[in-house]
């Protein structure tokens, strides 16, 4: 091999002639190794010649190349020569791990990047191990470098690189020469050799007692032939015999016919004994075609089977053979160890001097063997302490990137909504803006309509990218037809995402880690405020299933036996059923369609639920909560149950019976907690004569669906269904609350409908609105509920039973007067006539 140039240090002098041992004596230095750079000494380049593995063409060849080390790029440069300017390639170390192997040969050491693996050789042990520290060196002050300046930063990039004068005169460089090595010594791969030759040396044969012991055998197998010989002629013999006494056999039977036809007295007789005999002759020539059909299968068997039998003769023959020998080898072990047990002391006597000589050597050489592992082993634990420190660097910077990404994102969706409220606000001002701005506000307006978010969030960094429809289908932005609420849509989809974005690292990570750590579940304090906190995507369905399992304890065959019932007989309820199936969750992209997979599944369950409790049957509004239990279950029986727990577990009795006489209890019982909680709001409600149970009327029937954003929704269904309709009244004053501002800077009653319309779609903070529900309206007893209840609803039946009466007294009075008006009333024709 050429001569290797390698940075030296000063206290360090090159030695020729080093041997195996030489690379074994800085196994000890391996372990006070500092990959941090001297400060006192001066900072030298690393270059030098080394032999690279090509890996063009078939065959395979070291060339040697000049490497330099680039401190800018932390890359491992290669040129043809020393002089010359452009390298031939470069091998990116920042990304690259070392490996050497004992087995590979000396010097040749491996450095592997995620592209390629590149092979390279030093002249010696000594020197490869010096060129992998120095580059494990380099490699951890470029990424320890890299890591302290911030992304962006340009000061490795404006450095300028250094020439090849200077990179060349300042190398010290140093030589090794080849056959260091003692000729002497022995490579560990001929130990397996000498292994290998003896393993397929075999047994000692013994060529002539076998041809004595074969002699006879061939003597038997040529009387053996001649017998067969004798044996045919025999059967050939037979055979001959057999066909004369068959042609004799003719002869006569042809006679026999002939003397027959002679005898024959008349023709007629003749002519029916020759059609006789033709009859005959077919007959026996079909046989006779047959037989020989059959004659040729046989003989193809019999040659078959003559074949098979002769293979197996052959492996007969072989085994004999093969266990004949191994018996005369056993003799001939079992005769060669009882004379080496008869004299214990002839074996040890046999052994020379070069067989000892040979068996220390090889002892010696293993030694080095373990002494190279040893170090080889050393190198590649310091390389995977290093290269673990550089990932869980990387890391670490990673995670910090996409959190301050996480930030960027949420104030650009906040700064967008500022302007597409802005807009909003110019858009209310066009009548009294001039037509030029005017024309200005509406393209603005329309752009901003015509933005897509999903597209826009794929542009920029995807953390939490907003699409068209959530993890239940639900759309993010609703539509709406009316220009002004498109862009109010648009404003909250914003900052719902601005939202999210800003409570995914301090509010849900945290609980998302609670709740992976929740094992069985129990009912209990600490999950009754967990499930307040809101459950995740991937543990809701697991809860619910849960929660409605232990509240219904639901039987399994029940559900079949009602699909079979409403499959046989078709329930009153079917035709409402059908209308109300194309008006679920309009929304959700699920139900949307008529051919959706979970129309069918929805007209199931209702069936079922119709048949299940025939006091209710069917009402409006059951459609709506099936269809959010099949969206989280996905299972139509689960859906079935759930739904069967809402209605008779958690509403009240009469909630969806035909008078809903519990439901306008529940708005009554409303309308006092929003008295006490906020005065202000349902003073301001009373002066504008504002009826609030005409907008929280559908909230408390069908749970708040089709009135909440579908992420605060399923938040709200979450403690629902494990507190029951408590959760209602309060997450109903909690919206109040949210938006009380608002609905009292508004002074016209036209303008407060409308703006109750839609106003619970415009809450974007659901953290916010759970605080407000949970915290800021206690107390709110339980038993106080129910009192309020129970108060309502002997004022409301009682106020029914005193217009049931005035409808009878009517009905009775229009029956007694009915007849006598009839009589009376003349039509205008008639007076006429």
């Amino acid at each position: 091999y050429k001569g290797c140039g390698l940075e030296s240090n000063p206290d360090s002098k090159s030695s020729n002639g080093a041997s195996a041992k030489d690379m074994l004596s800085s196994s000890g230095e391996l372990e006070n190794v500092q990959l941090k750079p001297s400060r006192e000494a001066p900072r030298k380049k690393l270059c030098g010649y080394l032999n690279k593995l090509g890996i063009k063409g078939p065959i395979k060849t070291w060339k040697s190349r000049w490497f330099f080390y680039d401190e800018n790029k932390c890359h491992l440069l290669y040129y043809r020569t020393a002089q010359d300017v452009n390298p031939l390639g470069s091998i990116d170390l920042s990304s690259a791990s070392f490996d050497c192997k004992v087995e590979n040969g000396e010097g040749v050491f491996e450095i592997r990047t995620p592209s390629r693996v590149f092979t390279l050789k030093a002249i010696s042990n000594q020197a490869m191990m010096y060129w992998l520290q120095q580059l494990q060196m380099r490699r951890w002050e470029f990424c320890n470098a890299q890591s302290r300046f911030p992304v962006g930063s340009s000061q490795f990039l404006n450095e300028p690189l250094a020439g090849r004068t200077s990179r060349c005169c300042v190398c010290q460089p140093f030589f090794f020469k080849e056959g260091t090595l003692e000729d002497g010594r022995i490579e560990p791969r001929l130990n397996w050799v000498r292994k290998a030759r003896w393993m397929n040396s075999g047994f000692p044969g013994f060529p002539e007692e076998l041809t004595r012991e074969r002699n006879p055998m061939d003597k038997v197998s040529v009387l053996q032939q001649q017998t067969l010989t004798l044996t045919e002629e025999v059967k050939s013999q037979k055979e001959l015999v057999k066909l004369l006494h068959k042609a004799l056999e003719a002869a006569q039977q042809e006679k026999r016919v002939s003397s027959m036809y002679l005898t024959a007295a008349e023709d007629k007789d003749r002519l029916e004994l020759v059609r006789h005999k033709v009859r005959q002759i077919a007959d026996l020539t079909s046989r006779l075609e047959a037989l020989e059909q059959e004659k040729k299968e046989l003989e193809q068997i019999l040659t078959l089977r003559d074949s098979h039998i002769k293979e197996l003769k052959e492996h007969v023959q072989l085994l004999m053979e093969k266990n004949h020998a191994k018996q005369e080898v056993i003799m001939a072990l079992t005769e060669q160890m009882a004379q080496e047990q008869s004299d214990p002391l002839q074996e040890a006597n046999t052994i020379t001097v070069e067989t000892l000589y040979k068996q220390q050597e090889e002892i010696e050489h293993l030694k080095d063997d373990i002494e190279a592992y040893k170090t080889q082993n050393q190198f590649l634990n310091s390389e995977i302490h290093q290269v673990t420190r550089l990932w869980t660097s990387v890391a670490e910077n990673e995670k910090a990137l996409l959190m301050k990404c996480a930030c960027l994102q949420a104030q650009n969706c906040q700064m967008e909504s500022k302007y597409l409220t802005v807009l909003r606000k110019l858009q209310e001002a066009v009548p009294g803006l001039p037509s030029s701005h005017a024309e200005l506000v509406r393209n603005l307006i329309q752009e901003a309509l015509q933005w897509d978010v999903k597209e826009k969030a794929e542009e920029g960094f995807n953390l939490n990218p907003v699409s068209e429809y959530d993890e239940y289908g639900f759309m993010t932005v609703p539509e709406y037809e009316v220009e002004d609420w498109k862009l109010l849509a648009k404003i909250q989809a914003l900052e719902i995402k601005s939202n999210n974005l800003r409570s995914q690292e301090v509010v849900e990570k945290p609980l998302r880690d609670r709740w992976n750590s929740v094992g069985e579940l129990s009912p209990s304090a600490e999950l009754k405020s967990l499930i307040r906190s809101g459950i995740p995507v991937e543990h809701r369905q697991r809860v619910w299933r849960w929660i409605v399992s232990w509240r219904c304890g639901h039987r399994s065959d029940l559900y079949l036996r009602l699909l079979r019932q409403s499959k046989s007989t078709e329930h009153p309820a079917c035709r409402q059923i059908e209308l109300d199936l194309p008006r679920t969750l309009t929304n959700n992209k699920h139900f949307s369609s008529p051919t959706s997979q979970l129309i069918p599944k929805l007209r199931r369950v209702l069936l079922a639920f119709s048949w299940h409790n025939p006091a209710i049957g069917y009402c409006q509004g059951l459609n709506r909560l099936a269809a959010v239990a099949l969206l989280v279950l996905e299972d139509e029986e689960s859906a079935f149950w759930c739904l069967v727990h809402i209605v008779e577990n958690l509403m009240p009795a009469d909630y969806y019976s035909d008078t809903l006489i519990t439901s306008q209890v529940d708005q009554r019982v409303f309308k006092d907690f929003l008295s006490e909680k906020l005065p202000r709001l349902m003073a301001h409600f009373e002066h504008y004569r504002i009826d609030v149970s005409l907008i929280t009327f559908n909230w408390f029937l069908v749970a708040f669906v089709d009135s909440l954003v579908s992420d605060i929704l399923l938040r709200v269904w979450d403690a629902f269904l494990y507190e029951g309709t408590k959760v209602i009244f309060r997450y109903a004053l909690a919206i109040f609350k949210y938006n009380e501002e608002e609905i009292l800077r508004i002074h016209d009653s036209v303008e407060i409908y409308q703006y109750l319309r839609f106003f619970t779609r415009m809450i974007t903070d659901g953290r916010k609105l759970m605080n407000i529900a949970f915290n800021d309206l206690n107390p709110f007893p339980m038993k106080l509920l129910k009192n309020r209840r129970l108060m309502h609803r002997e004022e409301l039946e009682a106020e029914l039973c005193e217009l049931e009466q005035i409808k009878a007294a009517y009905v009775k009075e229009r029956a007694e007067q009915g007849p006598q008006d009839l009589k009376e009333v003349v039509s205008e024709e008639e007076e006429e006539i």
